[in-house]
């Protein structure tokens, strides 16, 4: 297999997009904290955009209408697909933002001009690039706007085939929720085979991205419309562009890679597994462990602890997951907490907070493991005697309150023996055992009284 590479490290590539839009005139402003500041509906700034939804409205931001940075950002819908070619928990965005400045033709040149020129951009192969935009509905009319855009750019520079299609909202539509700033946008797809190079039919291309062969790399979003309880209700005061390339595919198709893991974003934490655990029994446990390692440092660092609720309840459940996945799939288990270092390592230079947090992410990081490590063996055993059927609900909760599993846990390991687990009973059990800890309170607090 062939890959078209430049050979740049990851810091080369980040630096190099903030500088190529910094001389476009953009302000280039710090990453903020991964804990969201005053949006409580979220428990993780999930997108570039998030910490700038008030400027995207219309408040003047301090800095001016151009900005760009390499947010930090953390998603955890797809955590089930971590370990597949391109997905993690923890991402970078890089991202540039027209606060009612430039819209669509300057955004749609300049994502295209970074990702193609030999000077100051990446170097990619321009016939390795694949657009969607979106097709109309409803609430906004079908983007035929940027679809000329594009095909300008395409004829321009000589480059043949059909590589433009037209996508649904679920696809080529972005909003941060039910509520907020929203509208179209155009995503740029990037062929990590090198043989796809002469166009597509819609159909072909669909295959294609079903397979992984194609790769989103750059996301340009038209803010323009706000939406209210999950319905468009009119446009924004003004018109916004909201651009987002995650770093870890792009980093991917600029090192010739064909998944996120081989890039040198991960390869030191996977070095680092390899030298000290030994032979994983299969390379998508390896890979989780070192993608759920990676994002609990950042979360330490940002001050997020692991607990049983919010925040706190999905770090736990990372570091639950990449324990178990290290205990039963390595060769020589032992402390996972020793991998801290090499991830700050990797950060060193970009986020200092990482080094200045070490000894806090270590210490936390060690007494969660300590804790899990103690029950885990001990709930191996048991669940290999309920799994030589279908998980009951009862059975199901034993597990999670006698040996601290959590229930996404239970159900992939079940799926993965071909069991199912009843998610109702286990549910029924819990919301029980809560019914009877309320009523024992009470009945400590009458005593208390009495």
């Amino acid at each position: 297999m062939s890959f078209f590479t430049t050979g740049m490290t990851s810091k080369e590539i980040r630096s190099k997009f903030l500088e190529f839009f910094q001389k476009r005139n953009h302000a280039v402003i710090a990453s903020a904290s991964l804990v969201p500041e005053n949006d409580s509906g979220v428990l993780f700034n999930t997108a570039g955009m998030q910490p700038l939804i008030p400027y995207l409205l219309g408040k003047d931001h301090p800095d001016g209408k151009r900005l760009v940075n390499s947010q930090k950002c953390v998603r955890t819908q797809d955590i089930l697909e971590v370990g597949d070619n391109t997905h993690d928990t923890f991402f970078e965005m890089l991202g540039n933002w027209s606060l009612g400045d430039y819209f669509k033709k300057e955004a749609i040149e300049w994502s295209y001009e970074f990702l193609t020129s030999k000077t100051e951009g990446l170097s990619l192969d321009p016939t390795r690039l694949y657009i969607t935009c979106f097709e109309g509905d409803e609430n906004a009319p079908r983007d035929t706007e940027s679809q000329e855009i594009w095909q300008e750019i395409f004829t321009k520079n000589k480059i043949n085939g059909e590589r433009i299609y037209f996508r649904p909202a679920y696809k080529n539509w972005w909003s941060v929720g039910d509520n907020g700033p929203c509208g179209p946008d155009t995503e740029m797809f990037y062929d990590i085979t090198g043989k796809l190079t002469s166009g597509m039919s819609l159909d072909e291309y669909l295959v294609a991205d079903e397979n992984q062969q194609v790769v989103e790399i750059w996301n340009d979003v038209f803010m323009q419309y706000l939406k209210k309880d999950g319905k468009v209700i009119g446009s924004l005061s003004q018109k916004n562009v909201d651009t987002g390339s995650g770093l870890e595919r792009l980093v991917m198709v600029v090192q010739g890679k064909n998944n996120i893991f081989d890039t040198d974003l991960f390869s030191p934490i996977i070095t680092e597994l390899s030298s000290r655990y030994g032979k994983f029994d299969n390379e998508r446990a390896k890979r989780i462990v070192a993608d759920h390692v990676r994002t609990a440092v950042f979360m330490l660092s940002d001050g997020v602890t692991p607990s049983n609720t919010g925040r706190g309840y999905i770090l736990r459940r990372l570091l639950r997951r990449a324990i178990f996945q290290a205990w039963k799939n390595s060769e020589n288990f032992t402390e996972l907490s020793s991998l801290c270092d090499t991830v700050i390592k990797i950060y060193d230079d970009v986020y200092q907070d990482l080094e200045k947090n070490g000894e806090k992410i270590r210490e936390v990081f060690e007494k969660e493991e300590s804790k899990f490590t103690k029950t885990i063996k001990q709930g191996e055993k048991e669940f290999e005697k309920m799994s030589d059927k279908d998980i009951s609900g009862k059975n199901a909760f034993l597990l999670f309150s006698s040996y601290g599993f959590p229930f996404e846990l239970i159900k992939e390991l079940s799926e993965a023996k071909g069991f199912s687990v009843d998610e109702v009973g286990f549910k029924e059990e819990f919301k029980n055992h809560q019914d009877l800890s309320r009523k024992g309170s009470e009945q400590k607090f009458k005593a208390v009284l009495e």
